[in-house]
């Protein structure tokens, strides 16, 4: 078994590819209040466990070390493509980079980031007209900027499973659709009936395969 240089304990790779991404993710999230920094920052964690264990630390891969050797016994667990977990649990043969999953999660993370950009640029002039939010991606559905976090979540999943991400994932729903609510609770003290037509006829989550034909007068 052999591996080609040292894949692991690249510190610098941490904290560069750490800073890169919450930066990108910050440019375009913009967090203000409390609620926005919490949801930053439960995305910040998430981020930074996972580039530990991609350049800094495997412990998935050491946890696991005993079971994937009994079970893939010409793996080299030093190897950077060891840590692309999926490719090896469904046999994939060949550079991970070209699989259909690392391709399904740059299609995951790349939506993820235009949903967070679209939706933060329709919040912006929202928030400056003190009005409520309900074009663009807001047309859709009520909570586009938890959604996108969501996909770009999913996306790194598929691209570099960890079990304390995998750990993570599900407490980091359950805290965004608390969010969720919360943010709703005020927005209808906030705009009342207003507010209730919008969320009537717009999901939460996960948009309408067919929309009602209904015109919004906000929509511009």
């Amino acid at each position: 078994m052999t591996h080609d240089g040292p894949a692991y304990g690249l510190w610098t790779l941490v904290v560069f590819n750490s800073a890169i991404f919450l930066m990108f993710a910050f440019s375009f999230f913009k967090p203000k209040t409390g609620r926005d920094w919490r949801t930053f920052g439960a995305f910040a964690a998430f981020i930074v466990t996972l580039f530990v264990e991609m350049y800094g630390f495997p412990l998935s891969i050491y946890l696991m070390s005993g079971w994937l050797q009994s079970w893939y016994p010409g793996l080299d667990l030093l190897s950077h493509n060891s840590g692309h977990l999926w490719s090896t649990l469904l046999g994939e043969k060949g550079d991970p980079h070209f699989g259909p999953l690392h391709i399904a999660s740059y299609v995951f993370l790349g939506f993820g980031f235009y949903l967070l950009s679209s939706a933060w640029h329709v919040l912006y002039h929202a928030q400056r007209r003190n009005a409520l939010a309900t074009s663009g991606p807001y047309a859709h559905i009520r909570h586009p900027q938890y959604v996108a976090f969501v996909l770009i979540l999913l996306g790194f999943l598929l691209q570099w499973p960890t079990l304390l991400t995998l750990l993570m994932f599900p407490f980091l729903l359950v805290m965004y659709g608390r969010l969720a609510v919360t943010e709703e609770a005020e927005m209808h003290m906030r705009f009342g009936a207003e507010f209730e037509s919008y969320a009537v006829r717009t999901p939460r989550f996960l948009p309408r395969l067919r929309r009602a034909s209904v015109k919004n007068p906000q929509q511009t």
